[in-house]
């Protein structure tokens, strides 16, 4: 007659596994630190779902049935794989990794932050391939449906349960071509907004938080282009008069691989005289990423590439919420440049 108790129980294998091995109840509940009484119960409850008595007295002592010699190995290897089912991951070894990643970021991001990612992958774990998306896809689903691993950028509306890691904090300066006339006194508002400049939006935007921090002065600003990359606003202002806006770090900070573009274009960088908000840098996975420990490493080489050599190398503590400390509303392509808002007669798309 078969026995009401479940059978599938993993305290049961593990009691199984101590009895015989011990073939002593008293020994056998010292081993799972607990009472002779309560090991007493289990070997009853074991008998009745095994139908068999498996330890049986012989004198002083106990000794295994048949069957109790025939499931103790069974019984030793089943404990085995459940300690290792039930054991947190071990630290992955990047060298073993084969694995892409697929991380979505902005132009600039990609250019600054690749070369030094895949110099690492190289060094550390060269099974690993890095496919570099456009921010084409809303990020939060696509974190969600496992459409990329990692966004990097200016992380803005999030969903509830995306972690977000805050990386830098950037400010915005403006880049000229060496010899242009802005180069040849001090920079001030006016000078600034009497120049022509160059727009960086996806959406075709002309007008951002520079043109708002111009109007306070009672200025204006043309621009003459809006490109939707970053890389090929700088290329313009290199090659032309225009004006494009480029992120740097604050004075005194250690150099940012975010001006690398900048400065391999020969690009004067100048300083805004006007309150610009800040840019913060960041990245964002899903939650089901936060323990796997080929992500931690992505992730992790990612930190070690914001803060290129030669700068601090203090991370920015780990922050997960249901919202970014800086939230960039709009068009994600436009964090970079606050020129390149929309403009009031574009529609929005």
């Amino acid at each position: 007659m078969n026995s009401p108790d479940p059978v599938i129980d993993a305290n049961l294998a593990v009691a199984l596994d101590a009895l015989l091995t011990e073939q002593s109840v008293t020994r056998a509940a010292a081993r799972l630190h607990t009472s002779p009484a309560a090991m007493s119960r289990t070997l009853a409850r074991l008998r009745r779902i095994l139908q068999d008595p498996l330890l049986v007295r012989a004198g002083q002592a106990m000794v295994p049935t048949p069957r109790a010699q025939a499931l103790r190995e069974e019984a030793a290897a089943v404990v085995r794989r459940l300690g290792a089912l039930l054991t947190p991951g071990a630290g992955v070894d990047p060298a073993a990794l084969r694995t892409t990643f697929t991380l979505q970021a902005a132009d600039l991001v990609c250019a600054a932050l690749a070369p030094a990612l895949l110099q690492l992958a190289r060094e550390e774990a060269p099974g690993v391939s890095l496919r570099f998306r456009a921010e084409e896809l809303e990020a939060g689903p696509a974190l969600r449906d496992g459409q990329i691993d990692l966004e990097i950028g200016a992380i803005g509306h999030v969903d509830p349960e995306t972690q977000v890691e805050e990386l830098v904090t950037l400010r915005m300066v403006a880049g000229v071509r060496p010899g242009h006339p802005l180069t040849e006194q001090p920079l001030t508002p006016a000078r600034l907004a009497a120049a022509e400049h160059v727009g960086v939006s996806r959406r075709g935007r002309f007008s951002g938080p520079l043109d708002t921090a111009l109007a306070e002065q009672g200025l204006n600003r043309q621009v003459v282009a809006v490109l939707p990359s970053h890389l090929a606003a700088m290329s313009l202002a290199a090659r032309s008069d225009v004006v494009c806006l480029v992120p740097t770090t604050s004075p005194g900070a250690a150099p940012s691989p975010f001006t690398d573009a900048a400065a391999a274009l020969g690009l004067h960088l100048l300083d805004i005289p006007l309150p610009l908000p800040p840019v913060t840098i960041g990245m964002a996975w899903h939650p089901r990423h936060a323990a796997d420990g080929a992500h931690h490493w992505l992730r992790d080489a990612v930190r070690r590439t914001v803060h290129a050599p030669g700068s601090p190398a203090t991370r920015t503590p780990h922050r997960s919420s249901h919202q970014p400390r800086t939230a960039v509303s709009g068009d994600r392509a436009d964090a970079f440049d606050p020129g390149g808002g929309q403009h009031p007669a574009e529609p929005r798309e």
